[in-house]
């Protein structure tokens, strides 16, 4: 366990909320942005459930003084593979975005990376607690 500075609660609730819009839009809204994006309804659907579970366990995180390491890191490897992952679905062939679905990956892609940055420079600022 870490005592999570002020800085990694507030990156990690920032996380959640943008998360949590997303998981929202995506969820509820699949059809809708599968049209506007010209991608998967699935896909959308499915990343939106997906992200109500992470931001379930981020927004906990971002709740407590006393975190464990080991999922904050969690957290940190998870954005940065999002990131990744992002990219590397556009250059795939796997789906045919318009413009504005094109737009809409890589802003998410470099959300998840800053996220993922300002999360690791949070742990840095986290003070260590050694248990018993």
């Amino acid at each position: 366990m870490i005592d999570a500075s002020s800085f990694l609660r507030r990156a990690l609730l920032a996380d959640a909320i943008f998360s949590g819009v997303a998981a929202i839009g995506f969820t509820f809204g699949a059809g809708a942005f599968a049209t506007l994006f010209n991608l998967p309804e699935a896909l959308l659907r499915e990343t939106g459930l997906f992200l109500i579970a992470y931001v379930a366990l981020v927004g906990w995180l971002a709740s407590r003084t006393m975190v464990p390491k080991s999922l904050v890191l969690l957290v940190v490897i998870g954005n940065a593979a999002w990131t990744v992952g992002s990219i590397a679905l556009l250059f795939s062939g796997a789906v045919s975005p318009n413009v504005a679905g094109e737009l809409m990956i890589v802003a998410q892609a470099i959300a998840a990376g800053v996220f993922a940055e300002l999360q690791y420079v949070g742990l840095g600022k986290s003070g260590r607690v050694a248990t018993a």
